[in-house]
This record gives structure tokens, C-alpha cells and sequence, in this order.
């Protein structure tokens, strides 16, 4: 199957795609809390014995990740438009033009 497809078809479904992504989170998130699913005795910190950390941890890592990007990107990636445009430097080379 051809990936514009599969991209187009989850596309036209997206509240359905978004619904089954957050049930799946969900389930992780639960079994994560059941002690018979996840052993957690050879943790090594405090706050893996805690359900969901990691799922909690992974989402804070995501956003972190994108809002840092983003600021990154204002910062100085994304220019004006007339940025390569010829401009003179100083108001003498616009006089003698």
C-alpha cells in the first residue's frame, strides 16, 4: 500500500485515529498500575514505582521538546521574508542610487 494512501486515509479519520491513540495510552497507563503486568521491584529510582511515570515522563519530554524547538525556530531560523532582498547599508549609498 502506498504511504500517501495510508497518510490520506488516517487523515480523513483523524477523531477516530486520535480516540484509539488516547484509549491505547489509557490501557498502557493501567496496566502500568497493576503490579502482576509491570515489575517494578528492581527500579532504580523512587519514581518508577509510581503508575505512569514513564508515560507522564514521555509526554513531558515531547512537549518540552517541541516548545524549545519552536522558540529555537523564532529565535533566529525563521527570518522576514525580504530578508535576502539588496538593501542598501547606510542612508549615503541610498542617496547616490
Amino acid at each position: 500500500m502506498n504511504l500517501v494512501k495510508i497518510i490520506e486515509f488516517l487523515r480523513n479519520r483523524l477523531k477516530t485515529v486520535t480516540w484509539v491513540s488516547c484509549a491505547v495510552l489509557a490501557l498502557v497507563v493501567v496496566l502500568d498500575a497493576i503490579p502482576a503486568v509491570v515489575d517494578k521491584e528492581h527500579a532504580h529510582t523512587a519514581p518508577e514505582h509510581w503508575p505512569g511515570f514513564w508515560a507522564v515522563f514521555g509526554f513531558v519530554g515531547c512537549v518540552l521538546i517541541i516548545l524549545v524547538s519552536k522558540w529555537f525556530g523564532h529565535l533566529g531560523i525563521m527570518t522576514r521574508e525580504d530578508y535576502y532582498e539588496d538593501k542598501p547599508s547606510s542612508p549615503k549609498e541610498a542617496r547616490h542610487e
